[in-house]
């Protein structure tokens, strides 16, 4: 297997296409047509700096998984559009998208991440106990109607000499 590649990009840019795709593609699947509410709930601009970023993980210059933070209040960024490629699932690739977001958003001084997951996302739920995301709801619950799932996770201080955000 080749190496994978980090890179910063933008909602809109060509290799976000894919990302876009596949996850309206899953949310519209698993949710009906609301996910093509949820992927147009947010503005590009939301997830750039220095607020925000989008991150992708490239395989031969192929993005194979991403995702992003937005700015959720002061000291916390919110984590969404976590995306592994169909083909590419099992290979931990979710897991190194997940702590490069947790380390750019601890850079940028954020000092908590916000995110939901849905209910029909189990693969995510397992992912985000898996990595020290505390569950704010009842694990054992099978709710009732469709509601998000959100965890939290504190970050620690970045490393000296960083200014936190404003």
């Amino acid at each position: 297997m080749s190496a994978l590649t980090v890179e910063q990009a933008a909602l809109g840019d060509p290799l976000t296409e894919p990302l876009i795709r596949e996850l309206t593609h899953e949310y519209v699947t698993r949710y009906g047509p609301g996910g093509h509410e949820e992927m147009a709930r947010h503005p590009a601009e939301e997830f750039a700096p220095p607020h925000g970023l989008l991150l992708l993980l490239l395989r031969d210059g192929e993005p194979v998984a991403g995702g992003a933070y937005r700015r959720y209040d002061a000291h916390t960024a919110e984590l969404k559009r976590m995306w592994t490629a169909a083909g590419h699932r099992r290979q931990g690739l979710g897991r190194r998208v997940l702590a490069e977001l947790e380390s750019a958003a601890r850079e940028a001084g954020y000092r908590r991440i916000f995110l939901t997951t849905g209910p029909l996302q189990p693969e995510a739920k397992g992912l985000y106990l898996a990595t020290g995301y505390t569950p704010l709801f009842d694990v054992t619950e099978q709710p009732a109607e469709f509601r998000p799932l959100p965890f939290e996770k504190h970050l620690a201080a970045p490393a000296a000499g960083k200014a936190p955000l404003r």
